[in-house]
């Protein structure tokens, strides 16, 4: 992604429904971990997932491969370093809890990046991972944001777990919309994607937050999703 996408992202997460929606998925697993401690995000863009953990109460640090998020972050009062997931100018053992949402598809050597995840990691500590789902939904929105590769449950387990740590849960999410979008993705330019997110009409919008929100209460999530969510933990 390059950096006036990103901004142009950084926006919209405040009030699109997809990002939204997660920043609620993130609030549930923090709740399930209790006590906050020191976390860092990877990949973190403008921040906005980092809020969500300020706001019950962790030390958050935002790490972004692009100056663009560092500034933006920075501007929304993150603590936050521009570094490469594949090699973090950080110590080992050093974080509580470590969050990255849609950055390891990001990355060439995703197995590098899992370690390096690992390392900074104390033992005992969580990781919270989301990746998007399914090479059959392949489109010019992955080549738009430059993806490598988009996962299934095996893979993601095989990357996670070569690199040192116990997984815990592994899910699907966004399954009820999974339909339209492998419709709409493989019926869509490049501009047409990236305005998916961008300029979302607020109707639009309140309809789909509706629908992912009623996927909270559905036996859905072994089934085949727009992403994958997933919780590990290092071993101590």
């Amino acid at each position: 992604m390059d950096g006036a996408l990103l901004e142009a992202f950084a926006d919209a997460e405040e009030r699109h429904w997809w990002y939204r929606e997660r920043r609620w998925i993130i609030a549930r697993e923090l709740r399930r971990l209790g006590t906050p401690g020191r976390a860092i995000e990877i990949g973190a863009s403008g921040g906005g997932n980092c809020r969500t953990l300020v706001d019950h109460g962790w030390d958050v640090l935002a790490t972004e491969y692009l100056h663009e998020g560092v500034a933006i972050a920075r501007q929304r009062g993150m603590n936050a370093i521009q570094a490469d997931a594949r090699d973090l100018p950080l110590p080992s053992e050093s974080f509580d809890l470590l969050i990255a949402f849609d950055v390891l598809e990001h990355i060439d050597d995703d197995t590098r990046a899992a370690s390096e995840m690992y390392r900074v990691l104390r033992p005992g500590g969580t990781a919270l991972i989301a990746v998007p789902a399914g090479m059959d939904l392949w489109s010019a929105h992955d080549e738009m944001n430059n993806h490598f590769r988009r996962y299934d449950r095996e893979w993601l387990a095989k990357v996670v777990s070569g690199a040192g740590f116990a997984v815990d849960s592994v899910w699907s999410w966004n399954v009820l919309l999974r339909p339209v979008v492998k419709l709409r993705r493989h019926g869509s330019s490049e501009a047409e994607n990236e305005h998916d997110v961008t300029q979302v009409n607020p109707i639009v919008n309140a309809a789909l937050s509706t629908i992912v929100k009623v996927e909270r209460y559905l036996p859905v999530k072994s089934m085949r999703g727009v992403s994958l969510m997933m919780r590990a933990h290092r071993p101590r």
